[in-house]
């Protein structure tokens, strides 16, 4: 009789002696499977990444094991596109920076715009898009129609996608973040974006550029980030993601950020891996996630297998 084991895991010792027998293993981001566990698993036919990115499974080695690996990419693309334009309009239109300000300095003389002056309109502003997958796409849309010139950096896109969403492509990272006042991250970790955005990259970006992460945490190394706010490089980041989750507080970032005196407290934004989440979502995801269950289960079809032998179709 089949059965269904739940464990609120968070390191793999936890998990290394109990999933032996499993049929198939489902799991979130906080949680990574590598070799160690992978090879003990006798019987295992999938293991499920319930979310986009699957840069915590060892994917490789459960092809070498037999084993398939799938993902969910499509449960959270319009809340994950969502957060990143609500990231942006609360930073580029000084809502943030307003109320962390007025809460902290509330008094007579804090009651005016002129604290966030000089604003720019948003409008045909360049909001630079790195990897444009189902999220990256959508967000794409969503700020062009907020009047904005979309422009996207993805060497694994055929040609073509520019012209059938209306947007602008380029060919290097560097030229993407040279012309961006906000850049948005949508790609997958790969050791080609791992830590993309850095102390050499962020002085690539116009000065006063806002930086939104809504991805994987390791794309950006968030100890420049600080130094960048400081000297004004950055105008104000929203970090939905970070590399260790959840971070430590002496983590440079988190530090600078909940110390009142350094300008990283009003223009930073953190969140706790939240964008993919809601009850719709959550419902997809999990549904999805069973299904593909179901299916290697039941000898079907997988969808969205991504470590396929090369010659499978």
């Amino acid at each position: 009789m089949a059965s269904v084991t739940a464990l609120d895991a968070h390191r793999e010792d936890e998990i290394i002696h109990t999933l032996t027998d499993a049929d198939a293993i489902v799991l979130y981001h906080n949680l990574s499977i590598g070799q160690r566990v992978i090879e003990r698993l006798s019987r295992c036919k999938l293991i499920v990444r319930c979310g986009v990115g699957y840069d915590n499974v060892d994917y490789a080695f459960a092809r070498m094991r037999g084993i398939d690996v799938a993902n969910v990419p499509d449960y959270g693309t319009e809340e994950v596109a969502d957060s990143a334009i609500g990231l942006t309009l609360a930073l580029t239109r000084g809502i943030h920076f307003l109320n962390s300000r007025l809460r902290d300095e509330f008094q007579h003389e804090s009651w005016t715009y002129a604290q966030v002056a000089p604003l720019q309109r948003l409008r045909a502003s360049v909001f630079g898009i790195v990897g444009l997958g189902r999220i990256g796409t959508t967000t794409a849309m969503r700020a062009k129609a907020l009047g904005m010139d979309v422009v996207f950096y993805d060497p694994q896109k055929p040609d073509g996608y520019d012209k059938a969403l209306g947007i602008r492509r380029v060919s290097e990272a560097r030229e993407l973040f040279a012309q961006s006042r906000i850049l948005s991250l949508h790609c997958p970790l790969t050791p080609q974006t791992h830590h993309i955005v850095n102390r050499q990259s962020l002085t690539w970006l116009p000065r006063g550029a806002y930086l939104i992460n809504t991805a994987r945490g390791a794309t950006v190394d968030t100890e420049a980030i600080p130094e960048a706010i400081e000297s004004g490089q950055l105008a104000g980041a929203g970090i939905e993601v970070l590399e260790h989750e959840p971070p430590s507080a002496s983590d440079p970032l988190i530090a600078a950020w909940r110390n009142r005196a350094h300008p990283a407290h009003h223009r930073v934004i953190i969140n706790p891996h939240a964008a993919f989440y809601s009850e719709q979502g959550l419902l997809d995801m999990r549904i999805k996630g069973s299904q593909a269950c179901f299916n290697a289960l039941m000898g079907k079809t997988v969808p969205n297998v991504i470590n396929r032998r090369p010659a499978e179709p």
